[in-house]
């Protein structure tokens, strides 16, 4: 059998709230409150990183994408509208017919799979971007994870992975603010012990054969009830750019 890094006891999570990935207001109210922001910096770094127009209709057509950890697609809609070819791949393989579904509803075309990064990488796939969203803190071997996710990139390629902070802070807001006081999500859902903090990340990043490039924080206002991206704020949600280089 081939190595992997799939966690069974993650997995397990998300294919009991496979049916709610389209809820906005069930138990991926986080996501889809946090999407405008994701976006915002995904957009912005692979216009930069291939010098795309993103004023265009359909900016990224010519650039192949992985959205790893795909769940319902709530990533992979919206880069298909933008012109990509997008492959979702989701461990979980209840969240594959949802995407599906939702995808035929919208009129898209998106090749949702229920595979890993592992298998991807083992049959030769390549990609131009991988999106890697809030996936490493639950896998079993991040290195290995992140080792595989840089197979699949081609020379020059983009890998954009966001995750959680590990400090007081971020179990404050993350596990006990987001799972016990508010219930956005199921409890248990996240394991404090599996944050990764900023420059452990870019540590793993580099030993993994990538080049970072930057890095941001997602922010929460409890005042506008709504994301922003912060240059300095990394404490709980961030994000990073990073490149595999040509030579």
């Amino acid at each position: 059998m081939r190595a992997t890094t799939i966690d069974p006891a993650e997995v397990a999570k998300f294919e009991a709230m496979a049916a709610e990935w389209w809820d906005p207001n069930g138990k991926f109210k986080p996501l889809h409150m946090l999407n405008p922001c994701r976006l915002d910096y995904i957009t912005r770094q692979i216009a930069a990183e291939f010098d795309r127009d993103l004023a265009q209709a359909r900016p990224f057509d010519g650039l192949r994408l992985l959205d790893i950890g795909c769940g319902g697609g709530l990533l992979s809609e919206p880069m298909a509208r933008l012109g990509a070819e997008v492959v979702g791949a989701d461990a979980a393989a209840r969240n594959i017919p949802v995407a599906q579904v939702h995808a035929a509803q919208e009129g898209l075309q998106i090749d949702y799979r229920h595979t890993s990064a592992e298998d991807l990488a083992a049959a030769g796939e390549q990609f131009d971007v991988v999106l890697n969203m809030e996936v490493v803190e639950h896998v079993a071997d991040p290195l290995a994870y992140l080792s595989a996710c840089q197979a699949l990139l081609r020379p020059g390629g983009l890998m954009v992975c966001s995750t959680l902070n590990r400090n007081p802070k971020s179990y404050l807001m993350a596990i006990i603010g987001a799972e016990y006081v508010m219930r956005w999500l199921p409890k248990g859902t996240h394991e404090w012990s599996k944050f990764i903090t900023p420059d452990e990340l870019y540590d793993l990043l580099r030993q993994a054969g990538l080049e970072p490039v930057d890095r941001k924080g997602f922010v929460f206002n409890k005042l506008t009830w709504s994301w922003s991206i912060s240059e300095r704020d990394l404490s709980v949600n961030y994000v990073t750019a990073s490149v595999k280089p040509r030579v």
